[in-house]
C-alpha cells in the first residue's frame, strides 16, 4: 500500500499542551501507530549531552542523528538499546529540545525517521510541525492548545506526581520561553496549519479532547 493512503491524524501544539496524552489514547484506540516527534528532539538533545556536544553545535547535532537506534516499544523509549523513557523527560533536556529542534539541518536529518512511522492501518502523530511539515496530506489536522498557566499546572502536577521537585513561576516561565523560542524559529515554527481545527483544551478532560480528535476523523474518511 502507498504511504499516501495510510491515514494520518496530525497533532500539534506547544509543550504540555496535553497533545501527547491525547494521541496516545486516540491512537490505541484506533489501533494506529503513535509517534512522538518531540521525544526525538529530547532524544537528540540527550544524545548530544552525553557525547559533549553543545546545544547550539547545529552541523555537529546533524551528524549524529544518523548514529542513533531509536526505538518505541510497549510505551517505552530506548536510545541504543538503553531505556531512555524517563531521562528524556526532565526540564533541562526539554530545555535542550526546543533549542536543537530550532537547527534546519536536524529537523531535515529527522524527517526520514518520522515518515518510517507512517505504516498501516493508520498513524498518529504528535509534535510541532507534523501537520504542516511531516505530513502535509494528513487526514486529520488538529492544532491543540491551551493556556500558559494551565499548562504550567500540568507539567507542575505531572513532575510532581513522579515525586520530583517542582517550582511552579519557574515552570511557567520555561514554558512562556519555549513558546517565544518555538514560534518564533525560522524553520517549522509553531503555527496551525491553515488546515488545522483548533482545539483549546483548558477547560476539557482528556476524554473530551479525544473524542473530539475521533470524532472529527470520523467527518474525514
Amino acid at each position: 500500500m502507498s504511504k499516501s493512503y495510510i491515514p494520518v491524524i496530525a497533532i500539534d501544539g506547544p509543550s504540555a499542551s496535553g497533545k501527547g496524552t491525547v494521541a496516545q489514547i486516540v491512537a490505541n484506540n484506533l489501533g494506529y501507530h503513535y509517534l512522538d516527534s518531540g521525544a526525538l528532539y529530547r532524544i537528540v538533545a540527550l544524545a548530544a549531552l552525553e557525547k559533549g556536544v553543545d546545544w547550539q553545535a547545529e552541523e555537529a547535532i546533524a551528524k549524529l542523528v544518523p548514529q542513533l537506534n531509536i526505538a518505541f516499544a510497549q510505551g517505552e523509549i530506548y536510545l541504543n538499546n538503553s531505556n531512555v523513557s524517563e531521562r528524556i523527560r526532565t526540564e533541562k533536556i526539554g530545555q535542550g529540545a526546543s533549542q536543537v529542534a530550532a537547527h534546519p539541518m536536524v529537523r531535515l536529518a529527522l524527517v526520514n525517521l518520522q515518515h518510517s512511522f507512517r505504516q498501516t492501518p493508520g498513524l498518529v502523530a504528535d509534535g510541532r510541525d507534523m501537520a504542516s511539515v511531516i505530513f502535509p496530506d494528513a487526514t486529520v489536522k488538529i492544532f491543540l492548545t491551551a493556556t500558559a498557566e494551565v499548562r504550567a499546572e500540568r507539567r507542575y502536577k505531572q513532575l510532581v506526581s513522579k515525586g520530583q521537585k517542582a517550582d511552579y513561576q519557574k515552570i511557567l516561565m520555561d514554558l512562556q520561553d519555549r513558546d517565544a523560542r518555538d514560534t518564533n524559529r525560522a524553520t517549522s515554527p509553531l503555527i496551525p496549519d491553515p488546515e488545522a481545527s483548533l482545539l483549546e483544551t483548558s477547560e476539557l478532560t482528556v476524554e473530551e479532547a479525544v473524542n473530539i480528535v475521533q470524532a472529527t476523523l470520523l467527518k474525514n474518511v
